[in-house]
Parts: structure tokens; sequence; C-alpha cells
């Protein structure tokens, strides 16, 4: 095997580990990705690639073979109510071309990116591997210690990288808390049929009754999340799928007969959602990204989108001090420094818009949302704005010239 420089173990394969992984690779960096699931076909994980990430991807010359994958696009996302539907963000105004969310299966994509790490001898990602401790040194970490097929092994890294996931086992083991900014909610994920002729196009939030299901055209199917207290998992799952076949016909009627193919509950996936950050992203030796950092809501689609612009900040300010051996705690803060303002004034949305969802009953509206619409769409030049953000957040990550250096 060709060995690389910098000798880094990425934790977690989901977007933002692969695509660090894949930009370290591309700099000549040896890289480890431990993933602690067999593989990636795991159901209902985010499935929504921005034209941030797709411009990453174009950026590195890969934007044509993932678009060349099964997907659909949405070139909105609406609010549909009883008394009218309202486009919450129009990406067909972005001047991009990828003017729209990109709907693909998150393990088709991850597969893709795998495949991509293959290329480089000094790459590597491997599957079924539960990290189970941080090799520690004089303070700082040094790699970690990891179970797979029963064996124990230990990797030892000059960077550790937590990209986990909400429920990060390396932020645990680093002693680095969440704190937590909203109670979260919890979503029910499931697939139902999609006719030829149903609408598409879009991502909508259906709010009828007193319920909040969102919709998302899968081509061959629809994923349907549909939102529940926090902490009710557990009574929803007694209750069985009646009530929630009950629900999506009272919200969104022209599912209300293939919502009947609904029939078991382990058809039905939890993914529990809170608002979170931890107060510093690093430990000497150690960097937390993406959901293991801030886990964000749903609301806006923004996890995967944010995760992968962490993945790009690591990849820009750290590239160098590994490849020159002289990686030190101060760059690691840089990261933080970039992200950390974005993800607070995002996640404080997010923490006002699930208020607002929380509260609503049969007949309260969506105050702050709808208000803060209306005044943007109102007032010419802003009319994009949601949109924007959606689609890069406040200020997005750009690759610097190397990684087009690279691709050549």
């Amino acid at each position: 095997m060709s060995r690389g420089v910098g000798n880094v173990c990425i934790v977690g394969g989901g977007p933002a580990g692969m695509i660090l992984a894949l930009l370290l690779a591309r700099q000549g960096i040896e890289v480890t990705v431990l993933e602690a699931a067999g593989d990636f076909q795991r159901k209902f994980r985010g499935d929504t690639l921005h034209p941030a990430i797709m411009e990453l991807l174009a950026g590195l010359g890969l934007a044509a073979p993932v678009l060349g994958l099964p997907h659909t696009r949405a070139h909105r996302a609406r609010l549909v109510r009883e008394e009218g539907t309202q486009v919450l963000a129009d990406f067909s105004r972005l001047r991009t071309p990828y003017p729209y969310l990109t709907v693909m299966a998150q393990s088709r994509f991850l597969s893709f990116l795998a495949a991509e790490l293959e290329r480089y001898g000094h790459a590597r990602v491997v599957m079924g591997a539960r990290v189970e401790g941080l090799l520690e040194e004089g303070g700082a970490v040094r790699g970690v210690r990891y179970r797979r097929a029963g064996e124990l092994h230990a990797l030892a890294a000059v960077l550790t990288v937590g990209a986990d996931g909400r429920f990060s086992k390396v932020r645990d083991l680093a002693g680095l808390p969440l704190r937590r900014l909203s109670p979260g909610q919890d979503v029910l994920w499931f697939s139902l049929p999609r006719h030829a002729d149903d609408p598409g196009g879009s991502i909508d939030l259906h709010l009828r009754g007193g319920h909040c299901i969102v919709t998302t055209d899968h081509g061959e199917r629809w994923q349907v999340g549909y939102s529940i207290r926090k902490g009710s998992y557990a009574a929803a799952r007694a209750a069985g799928v009646v009530p929630i076949r009950e629900a999506v016909a009272a919200t969104v009627p022209w599912l209300a007969e293939r919502v009947q193919v609904l029939t078991e509950w382990r058809e039905v996936h939890l993914l529990a959602v809170e608002v979170a950050r931890v107060r510093r992203w690093w430990r000497p030796g150690l960097l937390l990204v993406g959901d293991a950092a801030h886990p964000i809501s749903p609301i806006g689609g923004l996890g995967i989108n944010m995760a992968v612009q962490d993945a790009v900040a690591a990849a820009n300010l750290l590239c160098d001090p590994l490849r020159g051996g002289r990686l030190r705690p101060r760059h690691l803060a840089r990261v933080q420094r970039r992200r950390a303002w974005q993800i607070a004034l995002l996640q404080t949305q997010q923490v006002i818009e699930e208020r607002e969802i929380e509260g609503l009953d049969g007949a309260q509206p969506l105050h702050v949302p709808t208000l803060l619409l209306q005044l943007l769409q109102g007032v010419p030049g802003l009319q994009g704005v949601p949109g924007y953000v959606t689609a890069y957040g406040l200020k997005p990550e750009r690759l610097r010239a190397r990684w087009q250096e690279a691709r050549r």
C-alpha cells in the first residue's frame, strides 16, 4: 500500500466523514474511516444534497457521475395548509447549475464516495468498526480503540475526527457534553407508494388538524415524516399504526387510500431530534464535526449541508498543518471559530420554528415563519433569501484552489 502523511482517523462514515476523508486523501494524507454499521443500507437518513454540496462535488469533478445515479429533484419547499399553499424556499431562483435539492438515497451516495476513496492507496473505510475508547497521551487524543468482528484493535492517529452523528460515541468518550437548546421532537418515518401522476418537484410540510407531516418524492416512493411530541414514542408504538394512518389521511388527503399499506409497526422508523451543541468542538488531537458537534433539527433539511460544510472548513484549515506534521490545538479551534457562529444563528431560527410547530393546535396559525416569509416576499431583492439560506447556509464554505489542482 502506498503511504500518505498525517494519519487521520475519522469515526463515522456519513456524508461529512466520507467527504472529509476524500478531501484529505486527495492531498496525500493517510486517512481511515471507521463506520460502526456493517453497510450503508440504513433507512430514513437525510437524503438531500443541497446546491452547496453539488457545487463542492463539481469542484472535485464528481457532480456529473453523482447526478448519473438515480435521484429526484426538489425545486422548492412548501408549506401546505388547509387555507392554501405557501412557498417556503424557491431554489429555482438560485444562480447555480444546480437550482434544486438533489434527493438521493444516502446509502447510494455514500457507496459512491466509498468507491472514490478506494482509488487512493493511503485511504480506507473499515465497516463494522465500533469505537470503544480513545488512545490518549499527555492530555491529547492519539487515536482510538475499536472492536470489529469480536476483536479489539488500536488505531493511532495524529488527528481523530468525530463525525459519528447526534449520538456521538466520540463526543461522550472525549467528555465534551452537549448543551440542549430545545426539547426537540421525535419523527416517525415510513414509505408510501408513489403514483406517476402524483404532484412532484417539491418537499412539502403539511400542517392540518394539529398534525405536522413532511412528504419527499423519492421517485418510486414517498418518504413520509410524521412529527410526534418528544418522549411520546412508547405511547405511539403502543397505539400502533392506525392513528398514523388517520393522521396522514386527515392531513394529506390524496394519500388517504395508499396509507392503508402501512400495516405493521416494523415499517415505522424513529428519528429522535434535538437542537443542541457542545461548547467546545475540540480537544488536542480531536475534532467534532456535524451532528456530533451540533445536532440540528430536520427543519429546513440543514443537517447534511452544515455537516459537509464543516468538513470542507476542516479540510481547508487543517490540510497544511497535517501535511507539515505541525497540527496544534489552535488549528482545531480555528475550525470552530469559522463555523460556530453560523451554526448558532441557524439553530436559533430552528428553535423558533420548532416552538411554533409544537404550539400548533387545530386553529392556531404558524405565526413567525408566515410573517417572516410575507416580509421577505414583499421586499424586492429579498424573495430569494429563504432559498439561498437553505441551499448554502449563511456563509458557504468553498474549496481552496488546491483541490482544483488535485483534480487535474
